[in-house]
């Protein structure tokens, strides 16, 4: 067991945190090790854990991760991913979101938190993200070999004051005590500035799934300071994709075959529109073979050049270049005076970005720390840092947007303006408008409009004052945003010293009594969710199969003899019947079955392969002016 440097075995026990990016599209988890150096933690299916949970018909748990990101296609409606896109958000915020989305999403009643409707059970966004957490919590405790129980989780910069605290819900109902939530671009420098030993200025431009974000600062003598943020939470590589399979349906529609209103069809695009766009990131063309059935039997060939691609996301890309000019204004400095641009997030791999990126900020951007990494490894370096009172490194957040409360006509008094570095408190006076009043509304906002309408609220309560008359009275009401970026807010009565505290959560959060029932259903449901894990991953494997053989049967297996069909078409249902019972031993033994009885009928389907593939050779060499195919071959080889 490794031991921690400078702490006995039973500190370095107590005080194992670790840090996760709990992304859009992908989470990873990460840890600082006894020779100070931060490294990504993985398990069998490597560092990335899509940020993706199955569920079956029942909106029981099947999956997290690969097992459940291979179920996309195959059963929509039951697979949930992106998420962080409703973490901490209203019905009313979510409508843009909807259409990326194939499963169902809805208020509860009486309450603005969107809930996700899976079988016969509705999941808020935290008991979702905490799924994705739990994986992670399970891959650092089998990696280092001992129990993790706290966590630095990252979140986008931009998160207002609700989503940071369903992050925080999230890792409460994920067994994790959250040290702290740190924002994405700030845990990047981090990382970048403990591996470069930067000084200066510099530029974090993080576009990553569901959002983006930058964020200026200035690094010194292990000093990070946030100078500025700013970015778009509705702006992601999700909405790249989303483009791209507009694209591709919509050139699918003009050859006759119309995919709009199938959800696994279109699934099975988002699936091939990823491909191409990473394809297209190395190569100035790519192709890709879509699955179109039952819509159509024939594969259907799509190509696609890397200007395509731009031309269709190029919208997109300069819609991250306005925050960019505006966090450089908040920051008092020009391109010029950047030392260094660091690109965070996989949608910075696109040339397009990286382009635009250099265009804007003058320079080249720094792209030697694996983006998607790069988010985890600084948050497992803050974790160090708060578990070992480390004095040699020194985080200075900011908050993202003001904070005020309302004034009478519908207006906003700030006291906490945006971009302050974080913890941050102050302190303001309001009196009363109306004679005799027995109460003040403390209405708290969030945002940089002017009016009440244009901005979040967060939270409205009710502070008691002595009745008299108007402009007498004194309310002194405190505003306090802890190191995590959470508002707590006093309000006291001045001549009675008689007030209110409270801890803005906000009704899109979770309940403590809520977030305590779900606990006891984690630690009731442990043994079970472990043993389904090994007939999940049959499962998947069983589908495939199932698919692969019906199409094959459609195909070669014409020419089997009825005998021969009806044998495997039974041992096909035996599949199905074995995944309905949800235990692997039985799924196990059926699909050994089919196995051995569709042995003839993939020789049938090997031998076509083979014979295509020889036709189309001869094709070649005919259209060459050569009549043998095999001289073809080796002249080409001595060429």
């Amino acid at each position: 067991m490794a031991i921690l440097i400078g702490c006995s075995p039973q500190q370095a026990q107590a005080e194992l945190a670790v840090g996760i990016d709990l992304g859009t599209t992908n989470s990873l988890v990460a840890w600082v090790g006894p020779d100070g150096q931060p490294r990504v933690l993985s398990d069998a299916e490597g560092p990335m854990v899509p940020s993706v949970i199955a569920f079956d018909a029942q909106g029981e748990l099947l999956a997290t991760g690969a097992a459940a990101d291979a179920r996309v296609h195959l059963d929509p409606s039951h697979t949930i991913y992106s998420v962080k896109r409703l973490m901490g958000r209203d019905a009313a915020e979510v409508v843009d979101e909807l259409r990326l989305l194939p499963y169902q999403v809805h208020t509860e009643a009486g309450s603005a938190a969107v809930r996700v409707q899976v079988g016969q059970k509705r999941y808020s966004a935290p008991e979702l993200s905490a799924f994705v957490l739990r994986r992670l919590k399970s891959i650092a405790e089998q990696a280092l070999g001992r129990p993790v129980s706290k966590a630095v989780i990252t979140v986008p910069a931009y998160f207002n004051d609700a989503q940071r605290q369903a992050t925080k819900d999230a890792g409460r109902l994920a067994g994790l005590q959250v040290l702290r939530i740190v924002n994405e671009p700030t845990a990047a420098a981090l990382a970048y500035g403990l591996d470069k030993g930067a000084s200066g200025k510099v530029a974090v431009y993080d576009f990553g799934g569901g959002t983006f974000d930058i964020s200026i600062l200035h690094l010194h003598e292990g000093l990070t300071e946030v100078l500025a943020t700013g970015g778009d939470t509705h702006l992601g590589g999700d909405d790249i994709d989303l483009a791209l399979v507009e694209q591709l349906a919509a050139g699918l529609a003009r050859q006759g075959l119309d995919v709009r209103g199938q959800p696994e069809l279109l699934q099975r695009l988002r699936k091939d529109a990823i491909a191409l766009k990473i394809a297209l990131s190395e190569a100035e063309t790519a192709e890709r073979t879509l699955d179109l059935a039952p819509l159509t039997s024939r594969p259907v060939q799509w190509q696609m050049a890397r200007a395509e691609l731009e031309a269709v996301i190029a919208p997109l890309v300069e819609r991250t270049l306005a925050p960019c000019r505006q966090a450089l204004r908040d920051a008092g400095v020009q391109p010029a005076d950047l030392s260094e641009v660091v690109l965070v997030g996989g949608s910075t791999r696109i040339p397009l970005v990286r382009q635009r990126v250099q265009e804007l900020f003058g320079r080249p951007p720094h792209c030697e720390l694996d983006p998607d990494q790069v988010v985890a490894l600084g948050a497992a370096v803050q974790a160090d840092i708060m578990t070992h009172s480390r004095r040699d490194m020194l985080l200075l957040d900011v908050t993202p947007l003001s904070l005020g409360i309302e004034t009478v006509g519908g207006g906003i008094a700030k006291l906490i303006q945006r971009n302050s570095s974080i913890p941050a408190s102050a302190t303001e006076e309001f009196t009363t408008s109306v004679d005799n009043q027995t109460g003040v509304v403390v209405h708290v906002l969030q945002g940089d409009r002017e009016l009440v309408r244009d901005c979040r609220s967060l939270a409205r309560f009710v502070i008691p004052i002595q009745p008299m008359a108007a402009g007498l009275a004194r309310v002194a009401v405190s505003f306090l945003i802890d190191a995590n970026g959470i508002l707590h807010v006093t309000a006291r009565d001045v001549r009675t010293g008689r007030e209110v505290t409270l801890e803005v959560k906000p009704s899109y959060g979770l309940s403590d009594s809520e977030v305590e029932q779900m606990l006891e259903a984690a630690f009731d449901n442990a043994e079970s969710d472990i043993a389904e894990r090994a007939f999940v991953d049959l499962s998947v494997e069983a589908e495939q199969l199932l698919r692969a053989t019906d199409r094959q049967l459609r195909g070669p297996g014409q020419r089997l003899d009825a005998e021969e069909r009806q044998d495997i078409e039974a041992t096909m249902a035996s599949v199905r019947a074995a995944i309905s019972t949800r235990q692997a031993d039985p799924l196990r033994q059926a699909l050994e079955e089919l196995s051995s009885a569709t042995n003839h009928l993939a020789e049938l389907a090997f031998g076509d392969a083979v014979n295509t593939a020889a036709h189309s050779q001869q094709v070649q060499a005919a259209l060459a002016g050569d009549d043998d195919p095999a001289a073809s071959k080796s002249h080409h080889a001595n060429a």
